[in-house]
């Protein structure tokens, strides 16, 4: 499987910058089955691409429409074509950078949550989806301010980060706006896959807090990564 590397990737070229419209989300999407990772619409997801199947899905998709489909693949499937989750999240290139050993690096930004409605016989090497955005209209709308307790939220998430010897920003997780920490939280802190699932499919921004302060409290509780349910 492709590794995700970093926070960010520079230098990059810039890609496709002025696409994100819901007309320009297609109904056909190359898909990129990651274990353990999601793209949640508005955040960013960097990745190191070297498999040749999706160095081939990339060049399709940079002289395409510029989308795809990040899904998590289910454990325990076929490696070569796993099982695949209900729900991913369409992705727009927005930056891309070629390696002098044949490898890209890109990032994307999260367009929408999509349904598997199918998968598609296609000659090509990866996997293509039949996607259904009509559940996540709201996906394509501007975020706005959760409500929550903040304060109460930091100190669940400073207890849990002790407990997993993890390190953080402070600062700049204070400053964050609460659906923001949130959502970055849901991609990038090392929650089991299922929870990360859960996460995604969440209705909304005040369901995600919710679930993300559940997570919180099992590990608080001193078990690591309890799954939710």
């Amino acid at each position: 499987m492709p590794d995700r590397s970093g926070l960010g990737i520079v230098p990059v070229q810039p890609y496709f910058q002025g696409m994100s419209q819901p007309h320009d989300l297609p109904d056909e999407l190359p898909l990129f089955p990651l274990q353990g990772a999601i793209l949640l619409p508005g955040e960013i997801l960097p990745l190191n691409v070297f498999e040749p199947r999706y160095l081939n899905m990339l060049d399709d998709v940079r002289n395409g429409g510029g989308h795809l489909g990040i899904i998590q693949s289910r454990s325990g499937s076929d490696p070569e074509r796993p099982a695949l989750a209900a729900t991913g999240t369409a992705g727009r290139l927005k930056q891309w950078q070629e390696t002098g050993d044949g490898r890209y690096l890109i990032s994307l930004v999260g367009v929408s949550r999509f349904r598997l409605a199918a998968e598609l016989d296609r000659q090509t090497p990866y996997r293509v989806a039949k996607a259904d955005y009509g559940p996540f209209a709201e996906d394509r709308l501007p975020r706005g301010e959760l409500e929550g307790d903040r304060e109460a939220f930091l100190q669940k998430l400073q207890a849990w980060f002790k407990a997993e010897h993890l390190t953080a920003d402070w600062c700049s997780l204070q400053a964050a706006p609460l659906a923001k920490l949130v959502d970055q939280l849901s991609m990038s802190a090392p929650f089991p896959s299922a929870d990360r699932q859960a996460l995604l499919e969440a209705q909304g921004p005040a369901e995600r807090l919710r679930l993300m302060q559940a997570l919180l409290d099992v590990g608080n509780g001193g078990h690591t990564g309890g799954t939710l349910h």
